[in-house]
């Protein structure tokens, strides 16, 4: 079976109506999860905690649509 990563991330935006983080030094990386449920629970508490603040976002990265494991990797990629 295929592994599904995801990547919960967050921070504070400098516009509540954009998605640029105010200082990317300050990204909360909340973790890397197994499937989309897990990670969408560990969002769903850190966005709820975070209510308060208008400017605070967090997001679910898919990881798993980054790489097609099917596709030849590039040269630069495969440095070991």
């Amino acid at each position: 079976m295929t592994q599904r990563l995801h990547l919960v991330f967050g921070g504070e935006l400098k516009d509540p109506t954009s998605t640029h983080f105010r200082n990317v030094e300050d990204i909360d990386i909340v973790g890397i999860f197994p499937d989309y449920a897990s990670a969408y629970n560990a969002w769903k508490g850190r966005a709820q905690a975070t209510v308060d603040n208008a400017h605070m976002r967090y997001f679910i990265a898919h990881l798993h649509r980054l790489r097609d494991e099917e596709t030849a990797a590039s040269p630069t990629e495969e440095l070991d």
